[in-house]
């Protein structure tokens, strides 16, 4: 694991959106298409500000969350309407949005479709993630139902997830997805969170420190304001 700290949040975002266009330009130079995995939340926000007018082929990559609260998309809450808003304008307006939400009452209902359309884009190129104080990553919250079948090595692409501290159902991308990355960042602000990061790697464990398992290899960039 590599870990960046930044005086400010304004700094990592500019410095961490220029890293992620360096990576996505390489990676199309020997691919077709890529895909670029982002999580919601609000710290990735500013990034996204400025990541959206980096000229680069957007029109060749694939954009896809790490995971969704299963709400309608127009919902506050909903982290496709936050990248529809903060990411997908300006030069990446161009990028291909593939959708972690349908219109169905349910995730488990919407499975077949979105595994159908995620499948053929995978591995991921790019990955970016966030953390939070309880040191969950994208729906893998310790406690959540289902988050030892998300981390079984035959997982399916997807898991649906519940949890008592969150409000309502959630679909992730599992663990073995999200661990064969060919890049992986982790993004996250304040005190709080950095020694959270520090109890998750001397807990390495992640039915109790999710973000644990996708350190390895990782960048992480901080700040802690």
């Amino acid at each position: 694991m590599k870990k960046i700290q930044y005086p400010d949040a304004e700094m990592m975002a500019m410095d961490l959106a220029y890293e992620l266009a360096s990576e996505l330009k390489a990676a199309l130079k020997t691919k077709d298409r890529v895909t670029f995995v982002v999580p919601g939340g609000t710290t990735p926000g500013p990034v996204f500000d400025n990541l959206c007018g980096v000229a680069l082929e957007w029109d060749r990559v694939n954009v896809l969350l790490s995971d969704e609260r299963w709400v309608p998309q127009n919902s506050s809450r909903s982290n496709t309407r936050m990248l529809r808003e903060r990411l997908l304008v300006d030069k990446a307006a161009a990028a291909t949005l593939i959708p972690m939400h349908l219109e169905f009452d349910t995730p488990e209902a919407a499975l077949p479709d979105l595994s159908r359309a995620i499948g053929p884009l995978l591995p991921i190129d790019v990955l970016l993630l966030g953390m939070g104080k309880d040191m969950h990553t994208a729906s893998l919250f310790a406690g959540a139902d289902r988050l030892a079948d998300a981390f079984a090595p035959n997982a399916p692409l997807l898991m649906p997830m519940r949890n008592d501290g969150t409000d309502e159902p959630r679909l992730t991308l599992t663990a073995p997805v999200l661990q064969g990355a060919m890049s992986t960042h982790v993004v996250f602000a304040g005190k709080a969170k950095h020694k959270a990061l520090k109890a998750a790697r001397k807990l390495n464990d992640p039915l109790k420190a999710p973000i644990s398992a996708f350190l390895k290899g990782a960048t992480v960039h901080w700040t802690p304001e």
